[in-house]
């Protein structure tokens, strides 16, 4: 260590204790450059890679720590260091080099008499595979072991990575209550520097993971929020990896911070395709995918689905959304039955529910919609979950408009909406508010409607959600009463009546599903008392409805 410029190694090891952690791999580094540093100081340098989010050359120095430690014949420290580069391989997907780094420091433990926190770290990994294994009881107790470990001996970071194991477990169980309760009390610790920062990052992402499993996403939003102010203070710390930044992003969409959102995506995009192979890629570029569509770049969110298909996510509902968008109702329909004839996790059953909903209505399978609202509404009564309820008023509320019911109808829909603005999500609540226009609409209050539509219409545009924009105006336009009583579409479809065109024809012209034009030629004879074409036709003759503009 002669070599070492002591004042460069000294600011290293003070920006570091300053958490000033692009300042201390700046200096650390180039003291390790004029002579190689000591397994502490390789310590620090690693921890700082790690927070700059760096992390190929971090899992390189924690391997040179893990060596300079068994030179100074520290097997403890190496066992230690051999658990983080384990940790960080793991967290990027590295699988077998992770398993043989923890088999090695599980070697160095061998043999040891007395606790060490050594040995509650290396109880972890085993915890996590059996809760993949769906060994959950084991789980709960062999992350219990290692957070006694760590209370032993004062390990706060042990402590903590056990205890947000239990809740996980103890929310796996059915036990919700509890497990919340533990994560709330690990993230109080997180939060107020109670542990090292690069347990923090793991913890939340974790934790977050968590919430939106049990779709607490108001949960979510103040853990975000506590944890984004203290790092406010390390401006230099990138905290969130991989599936977590996929987690951000959705958090910030809901709350319509949309080009944040897809920062955030296109981040965890880069991050997870280098190295190839990451879990949570696909995850990444289906939440950008899933930006572009309610954006309107429709060419770029296809892009993104099939990207995330290709690495192994499925691009539903949010392909199949994106073809309800371009018109192809039929193929939505299709697509998204599928789906919800598979059996997938709550979290992702909701969703495609909720989708197959939107695209069943728009194709007049009003039946298929009631069962799928209706299966929505029991997953709400067996959750306390905001998100859940406000997912399946929504639904319920246009399913029972597509019924005729607009009376019951707009007691659910304001009822979703109370629950989207308590959530804080804009974007869904004015989505609401377009369905509130409609079942106003039917009971006969055009006032109340446009005041409704005007508000859907000044969110839409805030939030650049053009598609929605454009669907509204064009929805205003279908339901302005013209001639006999008839809505603008309806009047397109007696002018494409007159024409000759058969339903299908009309169907394919308009975008729409061929059922949705049946119905729309019924309410055409009704309204004008006709019962053939030929009548109707005459009728489109008679009040010169041919060739004026649509």
């Amino acid at each position: 260590m002669s070599g070492v410029t002591p004042l460069v190694l000294e600011q290293g090891r003070a920006a570091f204790a300053r958490k000033a952690w692009g300042e201390a791999h700046a200096h650390l580094s180039a003291a390790d450059r004029q002579s190689p540093l000591g397994p502490w100081d390789l310590e620090r340098l690693a921890t700082s890679a790690f927070l700059l989010g760096r992390d190929a050359e971090s899992a390189d120095i924690w391997a040179r720590a893990h060596q300079e430690f068994l030179k100074a014949d520290n097997a403890l420290r190496a066992a230690r260091c051999a658990f983080w580069l384990a940790f960080s391989l793991m967290d990027r997907g590295e699988e077998a080099r992770a398993s043989g780094w923890l088999a090695r420091a599980r070697r160095l433990l061998g043999g040891r008499e007395g606790a060490c926190a050594e040995e509650g770290y290396l109880l972890l990994p085993v915890a996590m595979r059996q809760v993949a294994e769906r060994k959950l009881r084991e789980a709960y107790d062999t992350f219990t072991q290692a957070a006694d470990i760590g209370d032993l001996l004062a390990d706060a970071d042990l402590v903590a990575l056990a205890r947000h194991g239990q809740g996980r477990a103890l929310i796996l169980l059915g036990q919700t209550a509890r497990g919340v309760a533990l994560l709330d009390e690990v993230m109080v610790a997180v939060t107020g520097g109670e542990v090292s920062a690069p347990i923090v990052g793991t913890v939340y992402c974790s934790v977050i993971s968590a919430c939106y499993e049990m779709f607490d996403w108001r949960r979510a939003q103040e853990w975000t929020t506590a944890l984004s102010r203290w790092c406010e203070s390390q401006p230099d710390l990138v905290p969130y990896r991989g599936t977590c930044l996929v987690r951000r992003a959705e958090i910030m969409q809901l709350h319509g911070a949309w080009q944040e959102a897809l920062e955030e995506a296109t981040r965890a995009c880069d991050r997870l395709s280098d190295p190839p192979g990451q879990q949570g890629a696909g995850a990444a570029f289906y939440q950008q995918a899933e930006l572009y569509r309610l954006r309107g770049a429709f060419d770029q969110a296809e892009r993104a689905y099939r990207q995330a298909s290709q690495l192994g996510r499925k691009p539903e509902p949010g392909l199949a959304l994106l073809r309800l968008a371009q018109g192809r109702v039929d193929a939505a329909a299709a697509a998204l039955r599928r789906m919800v004839n598979e059996s997938t996790p709550p979290h992702t059953r909701c969703r495609a529910l909720a989708a197959y909903v939107e695209a069943a209505l728009a194709a007049s399978e009003t039946a298929a919609a009631r069962a799928a609202a209706d299966e929505l509404s029991g997953m709400a009564r067996d959750r306390d979950a905001s998100f859940l309820r406000a997912v399946s008023a929504q639904a319920t509320g246009n399913v029972l408009l597509a019924e005729g019911k607009a009376g019951v109808a707009l007691l659910a829909l304001r009822q979703a909406w109370s629950e989207w603005q308590a959530l804080g999500a804009p974007y869904e609540a004015a989505r609401v508010r377009v369905a509130i226009g409609l079942a106003c609409r039917a009971m006969g209050d055009r006032d109340a409607a446009e005041l409704e539509w005007d508000a859907a219409r000044a969110v839409f545009e805030q939030l650049g959600a053009a598609p929605d924009a454009r669907r509204l105006n064009e929805l205003i336009q279908e339901t302005a009463p013209e001639a006999g009583g008839l809505t603008g579409r309806e009047v397109q479809v007696l002018r494409l009546i007159a024409t000759g065109r058969t339903n299908r024809a009309i169907a394919d012209e308009l975008a729409i599903s061929e059922k949705t034009v049946a119905r729309h030629v019924s309410n055409i004879f009704i309204k004008l008392g006709v019962s053939s074409r030929a009548a109707a036709t005459a009728y489109a003759y008679e009040h010169q409805l041919i060739g004026r503009p649509t």
